[in-house]
C-alpha cells in the first residue's frame, strides 16, 4: 500500500467579481435583533414600546423616550451561557459556552417646555446596547450513508467548467484543476490553476479513481463515510442609537432616532471525513475561518397615542428603515488530506501542490460589500391597571425575503438576492410582558416573545459555480421562543434591576448541500442573567 499525504492552504484572495459571494444565510445573520437591554425591559419581554419611559424603547419605539420626565442615566451588564445539543442519526453531541457581557448604556436628558403649551417636553437620548449575540460552540458527526462534501464541490467545478459533463471529465477535473494527478491526464486544463484547494478534494471519497467499466467511466466503491463538524462563533452587533422625542399635551408622543450599528462576528471551524471504499481508505480534514467586520445606520420613527384622557391605555406605531451596510468578509481555508491505497493499475496516486498566483495575499479572501435589510413594522399598546400594574404588548413584522446583497461598486448581487426570496420568508414577533409593584419600592416582571422561522423548509445554502468558499456548512433555524422574569427596586433617586432570560429554538444543520443529506436536528439553548444600575434625576 502507498500512502499521499498533502497539505494545502488555500490562500484564496480572489481580485475578480464572483470569486466568492455572500449568501441569504449572511443575510439572514446581520438582520434582525434579539431582547437584549436594560434588566426591566428584557424583564417585560421587551413589550415597553407603548408603555415608554425607558431608555431601551429609543430602538424599538423612538417615542417612547417623550413619556421621561426627569433626566435619566442607566448602564446593564450581565453574563451568558450558550448551550448546544445535536442529534445525528442517534449520534449526539453537546456543547455550551459561557461569556460575560456588558450588554448597555445610555442616558436621557429632557427638556421641560411648559405646563400650558401643547408641547410639553423636548427630550433628547443615546443608548449604546448589544442587539445580536453571534457565541455560540457547537459539535456534530456521524455516519453519511456514502455522500460526502466533495460532491457540492465537483459540482461547482462542473458547472463551471465548459464541456461534456461525463463522470471521467469531472474526476480528471477536481484531480487536475490547480493540482497534477499523475496516471488522470486532463487534455481540457492545464495543471496550474489559481483553486488548489480542489486538488485538494479530488484526492478522497466518491472522486477516488479506482478502475473504469467497460464504457471507460471512472468508479468508485464506497463502503462507508463518517464525518465530523465543530465550529466557535463569537462576536455581535452593536447598536448606537441617538434620539430626539416630543411630548405633546401629555397624550402624544413623537419621537425619532438615528442607529449606528457596528457588526463584528468572527467563526472558526473544522470539518473532517473518514472514507472506506474497495481498494483504499482515508481522511481530509478542513479548517475554516471566517470573520465579517463593518457598519451600518438606519432610521427609526415613532409614535404613542393616549386616545382616552381619563385612561392610562395607550398605543404606539413604529417604522425602521432598512440598516444600509457597507461589510468587510475575511476567509481563509487550511486542508490536510491523506489517503491509503492503490489505483487499479498498482500505480500510487501522487498530487503534487502547485504554488499560487501573485493575487493571493497573506493567505486570506478579502470581499468588501453592501447589505440592505429589510424594513421592519411596529405596533403596541400598553395600560396601567390600579396603578400598580403594568401591561404591555406588541407586533413586529419583517420581510427577510426583501433583504439585499450588493457588490461593493452597488450593484446587486442578483443571483444571491433571488435565493433570499427563495429561501426566506417574512418573521412575526409577538411580546407581551407585566410588570406588577409588590412594595412601594419594589417591583416584580415576567414576559414572554415568540418569534417565527427566518427560513422555509426548502432553504440550503447556494454556492455558485465561481464562489471557492468551503464553509459549506448552513443551520435553518425554526421558531424562537423566550421566557423572561425581573425584580426591580427603586429608590428616590437610585434604581436597581435583575433580569433573567431563557431563550430556546431549535435548528436543523447541514455539513453541505446535498438532497441525500439527512438534517443534524440541533436544540440551541441560551441563559442569561441580566443586572441595571441607574440614576433618576
Amino acid at each position: 500500500m502507498k500512502n499521499i499525504k498533502t497539505i494545502a492552504t488555500a490562500s484564496l484572495l480572489l481580485s475578480f467579481i464572483g470569486a466568492t459571494a455572500q449568501t441569504p444565510y449572511d443575510a439572514a445573520r446581520f438582520s434582525g435583533n434579539e431582547l437584549n437591554g436594560t434588566a426591566r425591559f428584557v424583564g417585560m419581554g421587551g413589550a415597553m414600546s407603548a408603555l415608554g419611559a425607558d431608555i431601551s424603547v429609543i430602538g424599538s419605539n423612538p417615542a417612547g423616550i417623550g413619556l421621561f420626565r426627569g433626566h435619566d442615566f442607566t448602564a446593564s451588564f450581565g453574563f451568558n451561557a450558550t448551550k448546544t445539543a445535536s442529534d445525528f442519526g442517534g449520534n449526539t453531541m453537546n456543547e455550551k459556552r459561557n461569556r460575560a457581557s456588558f450588554d448597555q448604556i445610555g442616558f436621557v436628558y429632557t427638556s421641560k417646555i411648559g405646563n400650558r403649551t401643547k408641547l410639553r417636553y423636548v427630550n433628547f437620548g443615546f443608548n449604546y446596547h448589544k442587539s445580536k449575540n453571534f457565541n455560540r460552540q457547537f459539535a456534530s458527526g456521524g455516519m453519511l450513508g456514502g455522500i460526502s462534501q466533495t460532491g457540492q464541490m465537483a459540482n461547482m467545478i462542473n458547472t463551471w467548467i465548459d464541456g461534456p459533463s461525463t463522470l471521467d471529465k469531472q474526476i480528471g477535473d477536481i484531480y487536475n484543476y490547480g493540482m497534477q494527478g499523475y496516471d488522470l491526464p486532463n487534455p481540457y486544463h492545464p495543471t496550474q490553476s489559481p483553486y488548489p484547494y480542489l486538488g485538494v478534494m479530488g484526492v478522497r471519497s466518491e472522486l477516488v479513481y479506482v478502475g473504469t467499466d467497460e464504457q471507460g467511466d471512472y468508479l468508485a466503491y464506497m463502503n462507508g463515510i463518517a464525518n465530523g463538524y465543530r465550529s466557535v462563533e463569537e462576536g455581535g452587533i452593536s447598536d448606537y442609537d441617538f434620539n430626539v422625542s416630543f411630548n405633546v399635551e401629555d397624550r402624544m408622543y413623537f419621537g425619532a432616532t438615528i442607529g449606528v450599528h457596528d457588526v463584528s462576528y468572527r467563526r472558526t471551524s473544522y470539518y473532517t471525513e473518514d472514507v472506506t471504499d474497495k481498494n483504499a481508505s482515508g481522511y481530509y480534514e478542513i479548517n475554516n475561518t471566517f470573520s465579517t467586520d463593518g457598519t451600518g445606520f438606519d432610521f427609526k420613527f415613532g409614535a404613542i397615542f393616549r386616545p382616552f384622557e381619563e385612561s392610562p391605555f395607550r398605543f404606539g406605531i413604529a417604522v425602521h428603515t432598512p440598516i444600509w451596510y457597507a461589510l468587510t468578509d475575511i476567509y481563509s481555508s487550511m486542508m490536510y488530506t491523506r489517503l491509503d491505497g492503490e489505483s487499479s493499475t498498482g500505480k500510487p496516486i501522487h498530487v503534487d501542490f502547485k504554488e499560487s498566483p501573485q493575487y493571493y495575499t497573506d493567505g486570506d479572501v478579502l470581499r468588501d460589500y453592501q447589505m440592505v435589510t429589510p424594513w421592519r413594522f411596529n405596533v403596541s399598546m400598553g395600560t396601567v391597571v390600579a396603578g400598580n400594574i403594568a401591561l404591555g404588548a406588541e407586533y413586529e413584522f419583517m420581510n427577510y425575503a426583501s433583504a439585499k446583497l450588493k457588490y461593493s461598486d452597488g450593484y446587486d448581487m442578483e443571483e444571491q438576492n433571488s435565493y433570499a426570496k427563495d429561501d426566506l420568508k417574512g418573521v412575526h414577533t409577538v411580546r407581551v410582558g407585566a410588570e406588577a409593584r409588590i412594595l412601594p419600592s419594589l417591583s416584580v416582571r415576567a414576559g414572554y416573545n415568540f418569534s417565527s422561522s427566518v427560513f422555509k423548509e426548502s432553504a440550503y445554502k447556494a454556492l455558485g459555480a465561481s464562489d471557492m468558499r468551503t464553509d459549506t456548512e448552513y443551520f435553518n433555524d425554526f421558531g424562537r421562543n423566550t421566557v423572561t422574569v425581573g425584580l426591580g427596586y427603586r429608590g428616590n433617586r437610585f434604581y436597581a434591576d435583575l433580569a433573567y432570560k431563557y431563550d430556546m429554538y431549535k435548528s436543523d444543520f447541514y455539513a453541505f448541500s446535498d438532497t441525500s443529506l439527512t438534517a443534524t436536528k440541533v436544540d440551541n439553548k441560551r441563559h442569561q442573567l441580566l443586572m441595571t444600575l441607574g440614576v433618576h434625576f
